[in-house]
């Protein structure tokens, strides 16, 4: 039950809140400043030494939200953060670009389309594999230290039951916490209209 249970009642209302009711322009502002604030919160990690790598993987909520919200929009959103991190922050583009972002884009198509956790977390989980796997083995660049440098199918194995590990993490703070606020926010934001 807890696998199957479907999360349509967290994800509705804040697809609903913009797909139904917000224009294009809307959109796109919307998506594009969710992409600053993911830029920014990716690029703590270069600015701020210590607490900036602890601050770095919150980069992933806003492109979540902005996925959520906007739909295809939504991945703009995911651009723009890639674009602002080349001129901000150039260090943290491998990074977010294939670990945090690839995360976030595969939990809001997740959180938009499956709306059952387990789906939801296999499938972020994929997409968080294949990131950090096109890194280690086609760029060569070390995102998990030292560790798991050489192919072997093993390591894939390693990678992705951690990476199934991070999404399940991400997924349970997003249902409940980070979502229900959102939702929060925006049912406030409506009735105060």
């Amino acid at each position: 039950m807890y696998w199957r249970k479907n999360l349509k009642d967290i994800t509705v209302p804040i697809s609903k809140h913009l797909d139904t009711q917000k224009s294009t322009t809307y959109k796109l502002v919307y998506t594009a400043l969710l992409g600053l604030l993911a830029a920014i919160l990716q690029s703590a990690g270069g600015f701020i030494p210590v607490i900036g790598m602890l601050i770095s993987p919150l980069a992933t909520f806003p492109i979540v939200i902005a996925i959520l919200m906007a739909g295809l929009h939504g991945l703009l959103g995911y651009f723009v953060t890639l674009f602002l991190l080349l001129i901000i922050q150039p260090s943290e583009l491998l990074i977010f670009g294939f670990t945090t972002g690839l995360l976030a884009v595969g939990l809001g198509i997740g959180f938009r389309y499956f709306m059952t956790r387990w789906k939801i977390i296999v499938f972020s989980a994929l997409v968080l594999t294949v990131g950090i796997c096109f890194l280690l083995y086609t760029i060569q660049f070390p995102i998990l230290g030292p560790f798991l440098l050489e192919f072997q199918y093993v390591n894939i194995v390693f990678i992705y039951l951690f990476s199934f590990l991070y999404s399940w993490g991400w997924t349970e703070l997003l249902v409940f916490k980070i979502l229900p606020t959102a939702v929060a926010i925006l049912e406030k934001n409506e009735t105060s209209k």
